[in-house]
Formats: C-alpha cells, sequence, structure tokens
C-alpha cells in the first residue's frame, strides 16, 4: 500500500478567524472615544505616553501629538 504525501486540503481555502483588538482599540472603546476625539483627549494622550514604546498606536495620531517613539527600545528585561 503506497503512502500518501503532502496535504489533501492545500486547494482549499483556510479558515478566517477574527481579528483581535489591540491594546489602543481597547483603551479607546473603554474611554467611549470616537476616532475625531482622539487627539483632544488627554486620557488617552496620557496613556499613550506611557505605552509609546509597548503598544502599537497609529502613527497619524503620534505625528499630530509630536510623540517620538524610541525604535531601539526593548521592553525585555
Amino acid at each position: 500500500m503506497t503512502r500518501n504525501r503532502g496535504n489533501p486540503d492545500w486547494r482549499r481555502p483556510t479558515s478566517s478567524c477574527p481579528a483581535l483588538a489591540t491594546e489602543f482599540e481597547l483603551r479607546v472603546k473603554q474611554l467611549q472615544l470616537t476616532p475625531e476625539m482622539y487627539a483632544s483627549s488627554a486620557e488617552l494622550w496620557t496613556w499613550c505616553q506611557q505605552n509609546k514604546n509597548r503598544v502599537y498606536i497609529p502613527e497619524w495620531l503620534l505625528a499630530e501629538w509630536g510623540v517620538t517613539v524610541d525604535p531601539t527600545f526593548s521592553d525585555a528585561a
């Protein structure tokens, strides 16, 4: 008896899984902000300042606030 090799499902499309929310998106939802309110929120600005090197924050928002991210920062300690 010959052994079948390879993946028998290689032509079938993969099932998609739902995208998970980022920490930024979770924080925005918690603060009940709309995208138009992001730049004027003091609470969001403070959170972003504390987490700018650790989590994803949209680049357009960082640019609007003039916040720079340290590209060499490593949280592994």
